[in-house]
């Protein structure tokens, strides 16, 4: 038995084919929780249950999830119960950032109308439907739970040319307090993780830098620079695994007493 002590758990990771959702998956794997990747990406999902299972073993299930619909989201859950009988951890991973300008003069970034939708319905939408749709399995059962939003340290002090995707990760932050509050009497555990400047993700591909290095008017290799040069009192960017191991202890019983707040994963780093 490991520290952790999640052998046997069940948990959902919503994004899990990628990026932080990957490595999360593969923490809950490696202490032998049964891990369910639940992605919009098919393929990306059977790749990454087949890859847990040749490299911890255990039983891991995929679902093509789109979390911005209800009815994917219900037969998510659906699969989970008829796989496993119970949900235990729901970790709020899926997301998406797409760089744009309030106003850009020359037209080429401008935030839209629909790219608005898309991204708040994502990362903000999608929260609440996985959210309320696990809560239920765990308040009726009896047994509680743990959710884990995955906030950004952005949604505290906002972001240029970022400002839809700092939004939504606001939201996250007040939606983890608030559902905290509603929950904790029903031992369902809500908790979030902010991660900051990380290595190479999904989210940080080549036409993300050009947008982004875009909007706030250097180079691509200008933001790549600065990257390495952010107040990191670390000194370096954090690590996918570093995220996945908080994300793994908030959901151990060894962070019992955490719970209505959001855990910064970003080695100190601030806009100062």
């Amino acid at each position: 038995m490991s520290w952790l002590d999640l052998e046997g758990k069940v948990a959902i990771v919503t994004g899990g084919a990628s990026g932080i959702g990957r490595a999360v998956c593969e923490g809950f794997a490696e202490a032998a929780a049964h891990v369910v990747v639940a992605d919009v990406n098919e393929e990306g999902a059977k790749q990454t249950v087949t890859e847990l299972k040749d490299k911890f073993g255990g039983h891991h299930i995929s679902t093509t999830t789109d979390v911005t619909n209800k009815a994917s989201v219900d037969a998510m859950i659906q699969a989970v119960l008829d796989a496993f009988g119970r949900i235990d951890i729901l970790v709020n991973n899926a997301g998406i950032n797409v760089p744009r300008l309030l106003v850009d003069p020359a037209g080429k970034e401008e935030l839209t109308e629909e790219i608005w939708d898309k991204v708040v319905s994502i990362n903000q939408k999608g929260v609440f439907l996985c959210a309320q749709a696990a809560a239920r399995v765990m308040v009726n059962s009896g047994g509680g739970g743990v959710i884990i939003n995955m906030a950004s340290e952005s949604g505290l002090e906002g972001s240029e040319g970022q400002s839809v995707y700092a939004a939504t990760k606001a939201a996250v932050y007040n939606l983890t307090r608030s559902w905290a509050k509603e929950l904790g009497r029903h031992n369902v555990r809500v908790v979030g993780v902010a991660p900051g400047i990380l290595e190479g993700t999904a989210l940080r591909s080549e036409e993300y830098e050009r947008a982004l290095a875009y909007t706030r008017r250097i180079t691509v290799k200008e933001l790549r620079h600065r990257y390495k040069k952010a107040s990191i009192p670390l000194g370096r960017s954090g690590k996918l695994c570093e995220v996945a191991d908080t994300v793994c202890f908030l959901a151990s019983e060894r962070s019992g007493y955490i719970h209505g707040t959001v855990i910064n994963v970003s080695g100190g780093k601030t806009r100062a």
